[in-house]
């Protein structure tokens, strides 16, 4: 089967060709889903001279099924819950707390690795792109949005190389904008459209971040090969 994409940072740029009339805007923030996505949206940033940042989610998972969700937390202390999940299952205040008690301790120890204790970027009256490496169900990246929508940003858009054509119609419906590059059938994973889909690394983020925060305005640069 033949690859869309050399790798991360050729499918960032093509995802940056995409987003080019956004390119300049003053309230345009870029945000990344780690760790793959930040690659992505590391070129995405550069092309479009925007800031760059993490936005990290954590799933909460059912206890005993954690492979199914009950509810997100993500950067900016934001907890989003399925109610309807949790009353079917007859889950406890107590176990939703336990379950958030944990998941907050790793996105803070995952934040604290990539950002180094700065702050988080401010998200409000913003249009944020959120990207990520490829959407496959979705999840993840529909967790960020309803949790950025608590953060009162003035649009989001979200955008990938590659995507679920289902998952990226659904999207549609939640974002203001989706920008799914391609959306190829039958689709069995993201890894298959990529040439190069080696793991992205903790040092790999920092030093993405590190690049795109060296100029005065926190435009990224391409100061990273």
């Amino acid at each position: 089967m033949r690859s869309l994409f050399r790798d991360r940072r050729d499918a960032g740029q093509r995802v940056a060709q995409a987003l080019q009339p956004y390119a300049g805007r003053d309230d345009l923030l870029v945000l990344a889903l780690p760790r793959g996505g930040v690659p992505v949206a590391y070129e995405v940033a550069c092309a479009l001279a925007a800031p760059l940042d993490v936005f990290v989610v954590r799933k909460l998972g059912v206890p005993g099924h954690e492979e199914l969700a009950m509810g997100a937390i993500a950067s900016g202390g934001v907890r989003v819950l399925d109610r309807t999940t949790i009353a079917r299952l007859g889950i406890s205040a107590a176990e939703v707390k336990q379950v958030t008690d944990v998941e907050e301790r790793e996105l803070a120890r995952r934040e604290q690795s990539y950002r180094g204790g700065r702050a988080a970027a401010e998200v409000a009256g913003r249009t944020v792109i959120v990207v990520d490496d490829g959407i496959a169900t979705g999840a993840s990246i529909s967790a960020a949005v309803l949790a950025l929508r608590k953060l009162r940003p003035a649009s989001i858009v979200v955008a990938s190389p590659v995507a679920a054509a289902e998952s990226c119609e659904a999207l549609r419906g939640m974002a203001d904008v989706c920008v799914c590059v391609e959306t190829p059938w039958p689709f069995h994973g993201v890894g298959e459209w990529y040439g190069d889909f080696s793991q992205t690394s903790d040092a790999e983020v920092r030093a993405l971040l590190d690049a795109a925060r060296s100029r005065p305005d926190g435009a990224a640069t391409h100061a990273v090969t």
